[in-house]
């Protein structure tokens, strides 16, 4: 953990605004967090809901679970971590939150409309398909 050494109260101010600003998390990072983002493993909060001014989110990355854990390569250092993002990644990532639980949603609606008995035992015959046509 970092200490600071409390010798002048603008140097604490400073140490301070570093912290309401975030950081930008690297590329490859920023692309792991993404992919967890849409699966819904990252909960997202402001720094400051009081603040109008800071604009930079907490997040806390979950770990994958079932078949993405299997599947995704991620850094063990990344998850089951907080984590103070700047505004600029911090809105990339609350679109990247929105547009995993809108296309999940999407898929689970398809997957409750799809009859699979008719798909593999409906099979039109010769004339059905002419007649189609």
């Amino acid at each position: 953990m970092k200490s600071i050494k409390i010798t002048d109260v603008s140097q604490i101010k400073n140490e301070l605004n570093k912290y309401r600003k975030g950081k930008k998390l690297e590329i490859r990072q920023f692309n792991q967090t993404a992919r967890l983002a849409w699966l819904g493993k990252v909960t997202m909060m402001p720094l400051d809901p009081e603040d109008p001014e800071a604009r930079s989110y907490l997040i806390y990355i979950d770990f994958p679970e079932g078949l993405s854990a299997q599947i995704l390569n991620i850094d063990e250092d990344l998850v089951g971590r907080i984590f103070i993002l700047d505004a600029e990644q911090s809105a990339f990532m609350a679109e990247i939150v929105e547009q995993g639980v809108r296309e999940r949603a999407a898929l689970y609606e398809d997957l409750n409309r799809r009859d699979f008995y008719f798909d593999k035992f409906y099979r039109p015959g010769p004339a059905e398909e002419e007649a189609s046509s």
